[in-house]
């Protein structure tokens, strides 16, 4: 999981109030459900000190939120007065949280998302095509493509001296819509860094669009017959995205059970992938959910300045430390130096800790001895 959607987050200095709520209405009194929740997590955090201005502002957001069908939840992130983010979740949290801290409480947000693939799905028809395209922070981008042949649109019933002609007429138009189309999605799968590009339509636009998108998008197509409205549509999205997620846990997970038979993994435990944040070496750290863990790290104000011992900050040079959750500390580290995030159930990962890293490089100081 790429969670650098979050930086924006740590490049502002807190402290931080951390909200999650259950966000389903009740239909008997939509209203006062999720306000009564709120009022409990606003106790909270009054007690925890926090500021009056983040907490009138976290239940402007909360409150002012737009309602969603179904069972959802939601995170908020506030400071200096101003709720910095307000994320939807697919589901309730499962227990609603207020935390106020010089970190945002960001873990429960990332392990509720889950592993998040970036995709872009186009149900195409003769005449243009509807793209959404789901970033790796799960923001949507929706638009209409219209092609710019309209006619002829249909070939021509059989008979007639004209009727090659124009059914080539036809051929060609839809080439050229499935072309402009196959643009645009293109350009939608670059900007969103698309892992899987999932084609729904019609039956004989669908292949004219593949075969016109660059090699690297066709390698990651998904093709369905599934179009607008229809159930199958949405399963074949929602089924994709968890065979994308489920492969590139397992090949996250063989490269660190490969990288530890080299000695080469430093990532053998939260001591040591602490060690190797501090040095920019993780490429992607892989962690078990623990939501019990009461573990605490000292950090500094860079996002690389974490440690166990405040005496080794302090002897970097670092005077302003905090001590904080250690998973926020690891967050903050892991979104700032561009590593990746991936969860693994208990007995994948059987290290201290629970939390292991695949590494960028090693040196002679990280090699197992």
């Amino acid at each position: 999981m790429n969670v650098s959607f979050l930086r924006p987050l740590y490049e502002r200095p807190g402290p931080w109030a951390s909200v999650y709520l259950d966000g389903t209405r009740n239909n008997e009194d939509p209203a006062g459900t999720v306000e009564r929740r709120w009022r409990a997590a606003r106790t909270t955090l009054e007690r925890a000190l926090c500021e009056p201005e983040n907490l009138d502002a976290l239940e402007r957001a909360l409150l002012g939120h737009t309602e969603e069908d179904g069972l959802y939840g939601l995170a908020a992130f506030a400071t200096d007065g101003e709720v910095a983010m307000l994320r939807v979740l697919p589901a309730p949290p499962r227990r609603d949280i207020a935390a106020y801290g010089p970190l945002p409480h960001a873990m429960p947000l990332l392990a509720q998302m889950g592993e998040s693939i970036p995709y872009v799905r186009v149900l195409v028809d003769r005449t243009g095509g509807d793209l959404e395209a789901v970033d790796a922070a799960q923001l949507v981008h929706s638009e209409h493509v219209e092609g710019a042949e309209q006619w002829p649109l249909h070939r021509v019933k059989p008979g007639g001296w004209s009727q090659p002609r124009y059914q080539r007429a036809a051929q060609v138009t839809w080439e050229r819509n499935a072309g402009t189309v196959a643009a645009a999605v293109a350009d939608a799968a670059e900007r969103c860094g698309a892992e899987i590009v999932l084609v729904a339509g019609d039956p004989q636009a669908r292949p004219m669009l593949i075969a016109q998108l660059p090699e690297h998008w066709r390698g990651r197509v998904v093709e369905t017959s599934g179009t607008t409205g229809e159930a199958v549509l949405e399963d074949a999205t929602v089924q994709a995205i968890a065979d994308r997620a489920a492969e590139r846990v397992r090949d996250v997970l063989d490269r660190y059970q490969s990288q530890r038979g080299r000695g080469a993994a430093a990532g053998d435990g939260l001591p040591a992938v602490v060690t190797a944040l501090q040095r920019g070496q993780v490429g992607t750290v892989v962690l078990v959910d623990d939501p019990t863990s009461n573990a605490e790290l000292w950090i500094g104000p860079e996002p690389s300045q974490l440690s166990f011992d405040r005496a080794e900050l302090q002897a970097m040079g670092v005077r302003d430390t905090r001590r904080v959750r250690a998973d926020a500390a690891l967050v903050r580290a892991i979104a700032c130096s561009d590593a990746d995030l991936v969860f693994a159930a208990g007995d994948e990962l059987p290290v201290e800790g629970g939390v292991g890293a695949l590494l960028r490089y090693a040196d002679a100081g990280t090699r197992r001895r």
